[in-house]
């Protein structure tokens, strides 16, 4: 909690503002009573009109005051709420985008976002209550308490009677209801993520028609939030007429306690009906107890939540080497040294003793059944995770001695899974370089085989791209996805099966553009037309190097390949 608390910190004189402001209110509230006695006792009962003027009409002037102090105390803790939910929304966004890939493996990004909507929303409200009405109730309580002791001890030490047994109680309550809420918020994460799961994949749910089976495993799944929540609800229901039973019968015995002592003489009627009044506030509060339990179990389950990943240790997307000599303003090569890799909580080896190296300007076709590694390979290089043994080099240099952010400078990368942004399509192939001109992103479209497609559609390169690219081609998806890693003009651009999609004419165009590209570049493809055309071949099989070399090479020495060829030779034979 303490990390959460931290961001709430550059807005504590505002937060006291408001604090100050809800005392003001409290104030009149703990002092309204006493003049109530007063007018009671001084003027109806002496029948003094002029005392009973005198004391209205401060009474209505404090009234008044309660008033204005409200209104500022809504802006002022307003103004702290937004401020602290905008900051920690912020710094937790930062954080995730901070993550390794192994890091950010370890939390469903449902979860995530639920963190930053859901757990963010919880602890905001509460902050914001507290600042204006929360805080009221445990106060407003402890200082009925006070000014009923002031008025008349005896009355006052019998609405007491249950005060310890009400404490023990609330503390068991509250201890069970973070608990319980902290289960709802893991329930909340897995309605998410199958909602997201099904809006995703709605194509294929239409394709298969599997619309029922995906509304039944929604609400068998939205069937367990209900039943927490409920679980959790129903344990702060019990706040409620426990309270009030304990607080009206301290109320019974101290109103037959003060009407003994008025009729005895020892008490006025002004002390009892204060007294009285008091135990009524006394009562209020403790039964807002209910809502602020409820309210404080949720915040504090979702601010642990929020906590979590806020304290996650620095990892390698933030680590930076110290070097002060650039190692990558030219690459002469890329080395991997007995490279092994097993993706973390698990203990299958994807890549086994890996060793090859590639020269600068080398095109290497990347070939190999699935999940052979090949996927794996790539990633390694621009670091998204770290070899389990071995070493990776670059001007033989272990890249894990360079400054992250200088090592992705000089890689252009195409993922397996095209993935576009909302927006269009200028944006999107610009977004490879912070600084392009009109001109770098026609000629990235041109290379990549899209620019003739784009100044076909009505707006050109305004026009919109829908979530994920929905309304483009899987092809078109792919070249405006090449087009963006083209356009940095990196020394190493990484193709992960990125052409997978465009048919032989528009990829012999491609890669006819691509001969006069000077980048170093790793290619994973199926089609042996397409490693006809590199350097050199890596075949990978169960995350091994197999073989090495030219296409000619490999089809005369390795019996695989040549299994790999003769199998594409029959499929295009039989075509």
């Amino acid at each position: 909690m303490k990390t959460i608390f931290s961001y709430i910190k550059p807005y504590k004189w505002p937060a006291i503002v408001a604090l100050c402001l809800m005392l003001i209110e409290l104030s009149v509230e703990l002092v309204q009573p006493i003049i109530i006695a007063k007018i009671i006792d001084d003027g109806i009962v002496m029948k003094n009109l002029e005392t009973i003027g005198y004391w209205g009409i401060i009474l209505a002037g404090l009234a008044f005051i309660a008033f204005l102090s409200g209104i500022v105390n809504s802006y002022f803790s307003s103004h702290v709420a937004q401020s602290f939910s905008f900051d920690i929304r912020n710094a937790l966004f930062s954080k995730i985008q901070s993550f390794s890939m192994a890091t950010y493996l370890r939390f469903p990004t449902s979860g995530l976002i639920t963190r930053l909507t859901s757990d963010v929303q919880q602890v905001q409200t509460v902050l914001f209550m507290s600042l204006r009405i929360m805080l009221r109730a445990p106060l407003s309580a402890v200082g009925s308490i006070i000014m009923a002791f002031i008025v008349n001890p005896t009355m006052a030490l019998f609405l007491m009677i249950g005060t310890p047994i009400l404490v023990i109680f609330l503390y068991v309550i509250v201890k069970k209801g973070v608990r319980f809420f902290a289960q709802v918020q893991r329930k909340l994460d897995r309605v998410n993520r199958v909602l997201q799961e099904n809006l995703q994949a709605i194509r294929l749910v239409k394709a298969y028609m599997r619309n029922n089976y995906e509304e039944k495993r929604f609400e068998e799944t939205a069937d367990q939030l209900k039943i927490n929540t409920m679980k959790a609800l129903r344990v702060m229901e019990l706040i409620m007429p426990i309270l009030l039973f304990i607080m009206n019968m301290s109320l019974l015995a101290a109103l037959w306690f003060g009407s003994v002592e008025v009729g005895n003489g020892n008490a006025n009627v002004g002390e009892l009906v204060a007294v009285v009044n008091y135990a009524m506030r006394i009562t209020g509060s403790f039964s807002m107890f209910a809502f602020i339990i409820n309210s404080f179990s949720r915040a504090k389950a979702s601010a642990e939540r929020m906590e979590e990943i806020l304290i996650i240790e620095k990892d390698i997307e933030t680590e930076l080497a110290n070097s002060q000599n650039s190692v990558l303003s030219k690459i002469r090569s890329i080395r991997f040294d007995h490279v092994t890799f097993i993706y973390p909580n698990t203990e299958k080896l994807v890549l086994d003793d890996v060793s090859f190296t590639i020269h600068c300007g080398e095109k290497i076709g990347i070939m190999g059944a699935t999940g052979s590694g090949k996927s794996t390979l790539l990633n390694l290089i621009p670091r998204f995770y770290e070899p389990t043994s071995g070493a990776i080099d670059i001007n033989d240099c272990n890249i894990k001695e360079l400054e992250l952010k200088e090592l992705r400078a000089v890689i252009g990368f195409v993922p397996q899974q095209s993935m576009l942004f909302t927006g269009s399509i200028y944006n999107n192939i610009s977004w490879g370089k912070r600084d392009a001109l009109a001109g770098e992103v026609k000629d990235a479209s041109t290379k990549a085989q899209i620019l003739e497609t784009i100044e076909n559609f009505p707006n050109q390169f305004d026009t919109r791209v829908g979530q994920k690219g929905v309304n483009l081609s899987g092809g078109q998806k792919q070249r405006l996805s090449v087009a963006r890693a083209l356009i940095r003009k990196a020394q190493v651009l990484i193709l992960d099966d990125s052409t997978s999609a465009l048919d032989v004419k528009t990829e012999s165009a491609f890669w006819e553009a691509m001969k006069n590209e000077s980048a170093t570049m790793l290619v994973v493809t199926q089609k042996i037309r397409t490693a006809k055309g590199m350097d050199k071949i890596l075949l990978l099989d169960e995350g091994r190097v197999i073989a090495f070399g030219p296409h000619q090479e490999l089809l005369e020495t390795n019996e695989q390949y040549k299994r790999i060829v003769l199998s594409q030779q029959e499929q295009v034979g039989e075509k």
